[in-house]
């Protein structure tokens, strides 16, 4: 089976390692018409059927329980679970065992690391484009006066140090998504190599030693830049020190004292000028001579070419309700009413949300965080004020609704009427049909008269409409006539004369 992560290396092989498609095919088992295919379509999945997943194998939990309290022991101390949810996580994966033996375990655990020796560190050396480190840490900063607690995530790459930092407001996979798009835009390539720990977003599974089951999504950003991802070993931040060091060093330089700003893109906008003035001003520790940035603008060229943007977004499933909304990350997103009852397809982006159905985009709204909001397109709703033109003055959709130009003058007008509404209904439909351009000139030229009325607009609509070409019919041969007839009025006289006598 012709995975993302085979993908992925037949595309590293050939775009990064320079190897040929014979000797890919020879090294990874494949045949040259798959390596071929892969290397000429560009693309990063191919759908397949997927096979059954293997059962967990019963055995070493005496292992994943080591990491667990490994990962445990690497938290802060407001973050570590009890023993009772670690056994619970056991549990989950089919452990049969009592709590008791957990919690014994877990002593003599604590009891063995704390007699062991210090551990000892060698120091880490990366050519230029090699690899680079991506971590999060958690800020808390003041937007539009409110303190809220910001993700932030750190890319650092590892041989000239240099940083970039952008806020978010979530951990999701899509943020990770946009973060790297953002990061190697910024560096203007991206490295051979990853590091990262074993977060949720990137890695499915972690098995015995070095091996992971890296995020179907995740697989393919990798491959789309052309970069082999690498997990670190559990509760092991040092294997990815330069970032964590980073994490630390930014914090006390950056977010030290608490940032005011009014939003995001403010926040973020002032984070890129710092970590470049940061940059501009640290001298790089292997060459003192030299600050981080001119180290980095030496190491671009050894950087994996940048490709382009990465699609990057979370698909998730949702329904719409009879209001013509879908639900999601608690807050409520408006559709259009044709789409109401029927399963939709969300695409969560790091910034906006897109709704899609039967594979055509429906909708598209700015992404909002926090809960219990709504975001309402009021388009989406025109169709229903044919049955409910009522509703154009009450309905949710429709308050503080500003309609441009002389739409909006027309509905001021019409409101002082009794069938004000209905009348404005009939011309917003018309929009869906003609366009809000031709709509809005029918409007103003209405106005212009000072025949306000939906159907003098309806006519001037249809007046403005181009007439259908007319079709010419070609004669047949066998119809046309081989001798033109001449007029001859006196025929008529001559009839008469003829009837007369009979």
């Amino acid at each position: 089976m012709l995975v993302v992560e085979t993908i992925a290396r037949i595309r590293r092989d050939h775009w990064v390692h320079g190897k040929g498609i014979k000797a890919i095919a020879r090294e990874r088992g494949l045949s040259r018409n798959t390596v071929r295919r892969v290397l000429r379509s560009g693309e990063t999945v191919f759908r397949y059927e997927r096979e059954a997943q293997p059962l967990p194998r019963l055995g070493p939990y005496r292992e994943r329980l080591e990491q667990l309290l490994a990962e445990n022991e690497g938290k802060p101390r407001r973050e570590r679970l009890t023993l009772v949810r670690l056994f619970e996580t056991l549990q989950d994966q089919g452990f049969e065992g009592s709590y008791d033996a957990v919690r014994r375990f877990a002593g003599q655990w604590r009891r063995g690391r704390g007699s062991g020796t210090a551990q000892a560190f060698v120091p880490l050396v990366f050519a230029p484009g090699e690899a680079y480190q991506f971590d999060w840490s958690h800020e808390v900063v003041v937007l539009g006066g409110v303190t809220t607690q910001v993700k932030v995530a750190h890319v650092r790459l590892c041989h000239s140090r240099m940083p970039f930092v952008r806020a978010y407001p979530r951990e999701s996979q899509e943020m990770v998504f946009d973060a790297h798009e953002r990061a190697f835009a910024f560096f203007r390539g991206a490295c051979m190599r990853g590091i990262y720990d074993n977060m949720k977003t990137a890695v499915d599974a972690v098995f015995v030693g070095r091996e992971r089951r890296f995020n179907r999504r995740f697989a393919q950003l990798c491959s789309h830049y052309l970069v082999e991802p690498v997990a670190c070993t559990p509760a092991s931040g040092w294997e990815k020190g330069q970032v964590e060091n980073q994490v630390g060093v930014l914090r006390q330089r950056l977010f030290t004292p608490r940032l005011r700003f009014a939003d995001y893109a403010e926040l973020n906008a002032w984070l890129l000028e710092r970590c470049i003035a940061y940059a501009r001003g640290k001298a790089h520790p292997e060459q003192p001579e030299r600050t981080v940035f001119e180290v980095f603008e030496a190491e671009r060229p050894s950087l994996v070419p940048y490709p382009g943007p990465f699609d990057g977004y979370r698909v998730t499933v949702a329904a719409v309700s009879k209001t013509c909304l879908v639900r999601f990350d608690h807050n409520g997103y408006s559709v259009p009413a044709h789409a109401a009852g029927r399963p939709v397809e969300l695409h969560a982006y790091a910034e906006r949300l897109v709704v899609r159905q039967d594979g055509q985009v429906i909708a598209e709204h700015p992404r909002r965080f926090g809960r219990g909001q709504t975001v309402y397109d009021p388009w989406h709703y025109v169709p229903v004020l044919s049955r409910k033109p009522g509703a154009l003055r009450n309905g949710a959709p429709f308050k503080g609704w500003q309609l441009p130009g002389a739409l909006g003058r027309l509905q001021h007008r019409l409101a002082r009427r009794a069938d004000g509404d209905r009348q404005m209904v009939a011309v917003l439909n018309a929009v869906l049909s003609d366009g809000l351009a031709a709509v809005e000139a029918a409007c103003a030229e209405a106005l212009s008269s000072g025949a306000i009325s939906s159907d003098v607009v309806l006519n001037l609509l249809a007046r403005q409409a181009a007439p259908a070409p007319v079709v010419s019919v070609l004669t047949p041969q066998e119809l046309t006539l081989r001798q033109t007839p001449v007029a001859d009025c006196a025929r008529y006289d001559r009839l008469r004369s003829r009837h007369g006598a009979l």
